[in-house]
């Protein structure tokens, strides 16, 4: 997974529950500038895990791939690394 890094979600939408294609990932909260401390989660062997700074719940669906999210527009991609 070294080469496909940590998978970032913000909850932008305000929806409910964002689903993740992994299990361990990095919550924002919302898009820059209005994001928390990016904070690691990690699941563990459980299937949902709730972000302490936004109380965002994330549910594991392992029918999407890794660094994918339903709804997709909660995924977070930063331009600036990415270049």
């Amino acid at each position: 997974m070294a080469d496909h890094g940590t998978p970032h979600f913000h909850n932008d939408p305000g929806v409910a529950v964002i689903h993740t294609g992994a299990r361990e990932f990095m919550c924002i909260g919302a898009k820059p500038p209005f994001d928390h401390p990016h904070v690691f989660l990690d699941m563990g062997s459980d299937d949902e895990i709730v972000c302490p700074y936004c109380s965002t719940l994330f549910k594991y669906d392992a029918s999407l791939g890794n660094g994918h999210a339903k709804p997709a527009e909660c995924e977070y991609h930063d331009a600036a690394r990415a270049a």
